[in-house]
């Protein structure tokens, strides 16, 4: 069947944003080299918009774009002087090369994008390098995209990502899944990447909007996909409850013109309970990492019906359990929230207060924040006013800004 020009464009981007991490990663494992490797998946992308207005859609339009990519990859291989740059650049030699086999099924598919995965997360790579990487290769993002998700400019990211590239490429990074000892730390940079890529759109660092849903999706959609891969590594099922039940938040986090919600204020109505439930199943799989415990205390507030059925004796508890794995004053921060539901705001302000004389949260302004709301229940409203204007003076998103000067400018005076 011929399409038109527009239709098949369409069609082509779409395919290719679905596929594109797993043409990468089969080529990958031909060239043995990420930048080279996206390099002949956007050759493939270019072909079918050449020929596919003309010779209609494939069949298997997926199947024919790695088919494509693959076969430039082994040109690639074998050509020596066309190539040799490039055969440079992966440090092999043309007589030294032999045409690699093809995937015989999806588990081989399957393997190649694990090893993408963990390439992309390689610890070689800075945390802002691993968290671009990982969205252009495994999230399908464009570098505009990326910049606009981030609040970056548009150059810094790419560059940021021709770095990446050619870091690994010059330490010679094997693509390949990491076994023995080498895994789990290996595990935990993937897992911290998709973890980072999700809090980012959870709750923006900064910018007007508060939420950004697409990358949640994108944290998600990674999450589920390594799920998939390493059915028998609990904390990644820990990571995917985690974020399949803050994803389920999402719809009752903002108001109609974007405005904050308090958790104590959501319509849980608007909880989304397949992905509760989704959360719940990976948590029975969950082991006791940091992600799991941060799960399980999702699960707390998942579980309650109404904000005051919240269970915060067991919340705080977890976070206690939390504390030990990771010792992090943010963390003890969340607990101190806890504890203020679970034993009144006094007992949560002694904690808070204790962090405060250190210099770790100085310029977090989450911990005014809470300071601010605890002395409110107190009582002591000058104070919290103080702590509100405080903590707004030291956001950078300009929706929480705004709550925050709500709230001082609420907050009432104290007594006499």
């Amino acid at each position: 069947m011929v399409v038109t020009s527009a239709s098949a464009t369409e069609t082509v981007e779409a395919v290719f944003r679905i596929e594109s991490a797993r043409i990468i990663a089969g080529v990958a494992r031909v060239v043995r080299d990420v930048g080279i490797a996206e390099e002949l998946a956007q050759d493939a992308l270019v072909a079918a918009l050449e020929q596919w207005p003309e010779s209609g859609v494939p069949e298997k339009p997926g199947a024919w774009l790695m088919a494509t990519a693959k076969h430039r990859a082994i040109d690639l291989v074998r050509r020596k002087e066309t190539y040799a740059r490039k055969l440079a650049e992966v440090g092999r030699a043309l007589e030294d090369v032999a045409p690699p086999p093809e995937p015989t099924g999806e588990d081989d598919i399957d393997d190649d994008l694990l090893r993408l995965i963990f390439t992309s997360c390689h610890p070689v790579l800075s945390t802002e390098a691993r968290v671009a990487l990982t969205l252009r290769l495994l999230g399908g993002l464009t570098t505009e995209e990326i910049a606009r998700a981030f609040l970056a400019p548009e150059p810094t990211v790419a560059q940021r990502i021709v770095r990446a590239k050619r870091t690994l490429a010059r330490a010679g990074v094997p693509f390949e899944v990491p076994y023995g000892a080498d895994r789990g730390a290996r595990l935990s940079s993937v897992l911290e990447v998709i973890y980072l890529v999700f809090n980012e759109g959870y709750s923006a660092t900064a910018g007007d909007d508060l939420v950004r849903p697409a990358l949640c999706e994108d944290a998600l959609r990674l999450a589920r996909v390594l799920a998939g891969l390493m059915p028998e590594e609990p904390e990644v099922h820990g990571l995917t409850a985690l974020l399949e039940l803050q994803s389920s938040r999402i719809a009752a986090r903002t108001g109609p013109d974007g405005e904050p919600v308090l958790l104590a204020d959501q319509d849980r109505h608007r909880w989304n309970r397949v992905l509760i439930l989704r959360g719940v199943e990976s948590l029975r799989r969950a082991g006791t990492g940091p992600y799991s415990v941060q799960a399980a205390i999702a699960a707390c507030h998942a579980r309650a019906v109404r904000y005051e059925d919240t269970d915060w004796t067991a919340i705080a508890a977890l976070y206690g359990r939390l504390t030990a794995l990771t010792p992090s004053p943010v963390v003890e921060l969340n607990r101190a929230v806890a504890v203020s539901m679970a034993e009144g705001p006094a007992a949560g302000l002694r904690l808070v207060d204790a962090l405060a004389e250190g210099p770790a949260l100085k310029d977090y302004h989450l911990l005014p924040s809470v300071r601010g709301d605890l002395l409110e229940r107190l009582g002591r409203g000058d104070e919290a006013r103080a702590e509100f204007e405080r903590a707004a003076s030291l956001t950078r998103n300009a929706r929480e800004r705004g709550l925050l000067l709500e709230r001082a400018a609420r907050s009432a005076p104290g007594p006499e």
